[in-house]
């Protein structure tokens, strides 16, 4: 089980997150690479929300991959090319994992691999079995 850390004395988080996530001994950890928007076809959907969308669904089959779930998050590295998009990937984020509430950091960055990639996500998962 992931225990969540929010002391009160840190200001409360901003967003859907935690300060800190406490993983047990002897669980398993599964590191995701940065995953971009891109189909099984090779096609590239438009928009934020679709991108998002496109790239919680492939972290959720990575993790299940290994027994996992979108529970077991311990932290998102989010990389996202355009501030305005915030609004529109906290929507998608917050129907994934907004519960989960993993530790997060987000950064606006000048660009990604491909022009249409408009974000990138990490995601780093551990289980107890």
């Amino acid at each position: 089980m992931l225990k969540k850390h929010n002391p009160t004395t840190v200001a409360t988080p901003l967003s859907a997150y935690s300060h800190g996530v406490e993983v047990p001994a002897n669980a398993r950890w599964l590191c995701l690479s940065g995953q971009i928007a891109i189909s099984t076809d090779g096609s590239v959907p438009e928009g934020i929300e679709a991108q998002a969308t496109l790239i919680f669904e492939n972290i959720k089959n990575i993790l299940a991959s290994g027994n996992m779930a979108l529970e077991d998050l311990v932290r998102l590295n989010v990389y996202i090319v355009n501030a305005d998009d915030m609004p529109g990937f906290r929507t998608v984020r917050d129907k994934y994992v907004g519960d989960v509430k993993c530790g997060s950091t987000m950064i606006i960055i000048a660009g990604l691999a491909k022009p249409e990639f408009l974000i990138e996500i990490e995601a780093m998962a551990a289980k107890s079995d």
